[in-house]
């Protein structure tokens, strides 16, 4: 089995859907002979921010020395940037070594894992095989069903920023979908808990007593920013000083976060300088966060595709962007939320640029436009990505600011019209 081969067949687990419980992929790991009791682990749940955390961890694990795998989803341009080793994708023939490893036994069993269940699998073995010293895993899906769940107690389990999202799946309100994320709690483990509603909060505490795990909680006024640019944030978090690429006072919560979990890690006896700290934090790439690619008119590419990733969207574009005409490219999915999306948005979008996002799930793009008429601003609505790209930089002139927002599934796509892969 080759590459696109490999590709292929994963690509046809498709139908298979997304279903919860833990019973298939643990069936499959264990006639792999349950590679991930091999590993140690970060394990990352939340609704937003989980992505920007693990990157930092695992910049931060990096730097400290340890051979840190990082597993997360979904990709922008190539299906290997969910599972890497010190920064590096998983090479292609690697991939489709173990796929065609793993097919014939996944084929053979009496219900199918799905296609999450075979990459965590695939990466588990992986690691594994690679003798990863730790491996930060980001949950896909909620967290007490979710594949990577099937992992023993982690080193530190860490929940995120928690909103609604996924809502016929979770339930409808953050506390019953905190109720999920909190399943990533094991007994007696260390918890780090991004600080956020008190109902929220309450929700994890109380599993945490039950389990016997140990609470820790960022607080977020300890976060004393310095300076804020384009070339990155400079800031203090519990006197420690900061020095961050990425832009966004979300990312300095992220951070506050990564460094709580620095913390709970050198306590359980993982040797991570000051040093190393420093440097990881400032050598993190995670792209398609309120991205800069473009000067003049300044390009932001921004994965955010839920109403609390719009709020946020929102307060750095009128921080960043406060006098500019602004220009937002936007692409949704129609299994999204997505008219309160566009509300919360609109108070920064002088015009819009309506896309179609490279999925099956997508929302075609004149009926997006037909829901953003009622802002009463100026809508485009272009026949595909470039064409939105170069629309909305037109629109937006050299002096505004344009963001493509709405999905990750048209990150990537839009990242490429700027040669950025």
């Amino acid at each position: 089995m080759d590459y696109k081969e490999a590709l292929a067949y994963i690509d046809g687990l498709h139908w298979y859907g997304s279903k919860p419980g833990l019973e298939r992929v643990g069936a499959l790991l264990e006639k792999l002979g349950d590679p991930q009791k091999e590993l140690k682990f970060v394990h990352i749940a939340g609704t937003n921010g989980k992505g920007s955390c693990a990157a930092m961890t695992a910049s931060v694990l990096k730097a400290a020395g340890y051979r840190t795998g990082l597993f997360t989803s979904p990709y922008l341009f190539r299906f290997n940037e969910r599972m890497q080793l010190n920064g590096e994708l998983i090479p292609d023939e690697t991939l489709a070594a173990l796929v065609e490893e793993i097919a014939p036994i996944a084929d053979a069993m009496e219900e199918h894992p799905t296609e999450f269940e075979i990459m965590t699998a695939l990466a588990m073995l992986w690691y594994a095989r690679e003798k990863a010293d730790i491996v930060v895993l980001e949950v896909g899906l909620g967290g007490r069903f979710d594949a990577t769940n099937i992992i023993d107690c982690p080193e530190a389990a860490v929940i995120m920023n928690i909103g609604l999202d996924h809502t016929a799946v979770l339930g409808d309100t953050v506390e019953q979908i905190a109720f999920e994320k909190a399943g990533i709690i094991k007994p007696g483990c260390e918890v780090v808990l991004y600080q956020q509603a008190e109902s929220v909060e309450q929700v994890v505490r109380t599993r945490c007593e039950a389990l016997g795990a140990r609470l820790h909680t960022a607080d977020f006024g300890q976060i004393e920013p310095e300076f804020d640019s384009f070339e990155g944030q400079v800031f203090t978090y519990r006197g420690t000083p900061c020095v961050i690429p990425l832009l966004g006072a979300h990312q300095r919560r992220n951070a506050a976060v990564v460094l709580e979990v620095v913390e709970v890690l050198r306590a359980r006896g993982w040797q991570i300088e000051e040093d190393a700290v420093e440097h990881g934090l400032y050598a993190v790439s995670w792209p398609a966060r309120f991205e800069l690619v473009h000067e003049e008119p300044a390009f932001i590419v921004d994965g955010g595709h839920n109403p609390q990733c719009a709020e946020t969207v929102v307060e750095n574009l009128l921080h960043y962007f406060p006098e500019q005409k602004r220009v937002l490219l936007i692409g949704v999915l129609a299994d999204k939320d997505y008219p309160r999306l566009a509300e919360i948005l609109a108070p920064a979008a002088d015009a819009w640029v309506c896309v179609t996002p490279d999925s099956d799930r997508a929302l075609p793009a004149a009926d997006l436009g037909k829901e953003l008429a009622r802002f009463g601003k100026p809508v485009t609505v272009c026949g595909g990505i470039p064409e939105g790209v170069s629309t909305a930089m037109e629109q937006a002139g050299p002096d505004g600011a344009v963001c493509a927002v709405g999905s990750l599934y048209m990150a990537g796509a839009v990242r490429a019209c700027f040669q950025l892969y």
